[in-house]
């Protein structure tokens, strides 16, 4: 797995008060681009290419990254209007190489999962998409994830998350073929969480989770965007 697609063209509008003028994923934590950060942590995970799907203020990002960074190819995928996580996740998935698993990731999201880790877990149950999941600190952001015995999903945002319940931390391993047979065309404006998973979860695709350990922090709301500056180098 050395693929990754970084959903990073969403407007931000909750983060508008601390971030005025740039696209989420290019607000500054401590100098520099939240983006920066992603990418040299799956850098030293092994990922040498990047997709970087893109919409609202996409020339930013462009511009400051152009079509390499630390010797990894960055390609984009940009939509001409706003198609969503589900629908930017479709149109990127078509620049990637060949048919291998790639890692799939949410440009306002840090959280430091072993990549390889989550690749064997995700070849070892012959899924179609794994999810890295993390304990919710608080209700209502994240959605929520019941797991079987084997790590195989059971139940799929029958709402959101609740306090201190397994969640979705927006770090995947997702199997190409699986989203050129899902029945959607590229243009297609879908929600990754709303529409685009359940759907496959109730066709009985198999989907899995892993907990992490690891740091997380989501930079969405202006209170986690000044808490990253304490914990992110």
């Amino acid at each position: 797995m050395t693929s990754a697609i970084i959903l990073a063209g969403g407007r931000g509008t909750r983060l508008r008060e601390a971030v005025p003028d740039r696209p989420k994923p290019m607000a500054l934590v401590n100098r520099r681009p939240f983006l920066v950060h992603l990418l040299d942590y799956w850098l030293a995970q092994g990922i040498s290419h990047f997709v970087l799907s893109v919409g609202y203020l996409h020339e930013a990002i462009q511009q400051f990254f152009g079509t390499q960074y630390r010797g990894a190819r960055l390609d984009y995928a940009v939509e001409e209007r706003p198609l969503g996580t589900g629908g930017g996740l479709l149109l990127a998935q078509e620049r990637l190489p060949d048919a291998a698993p790639f890692l799939l990731l949410n440009g306002d999201t840090f959280f430091a999962v072993d990549a390889a880790a989550l690749l064997d877990f995700h070849k070892s149950r012959k899924a179609a998409w794994t999810l890295s999941l993390f304990h919710a600190p608080e209700a209502d952001r994240y959605m929520g994830v019941r797991l079987a015995g084997n790590g195989r999903i059971a139940d799929l945002a029958a709402g959101r998350a609740t306090a201190g319940t397994t969640a979705n931390g927006g770090v995947y391993v997702v199997n190409p073929a699986i989203l050129r047979s899902s029945g959607y065309p590229a243009a297609t404006k879908l929600s990754l969480e709303e529409d685009l998973l359940p759907v496959m979860h109730r066709h009985g695709l198999p989907l899995y989770g892993l907990a992490a350990a690891g740091l997380f922090i989501d930079i969405g709301i202006p209170a986690d965007y000044r808490r990253a500056q304490e914990i992110l180098p």
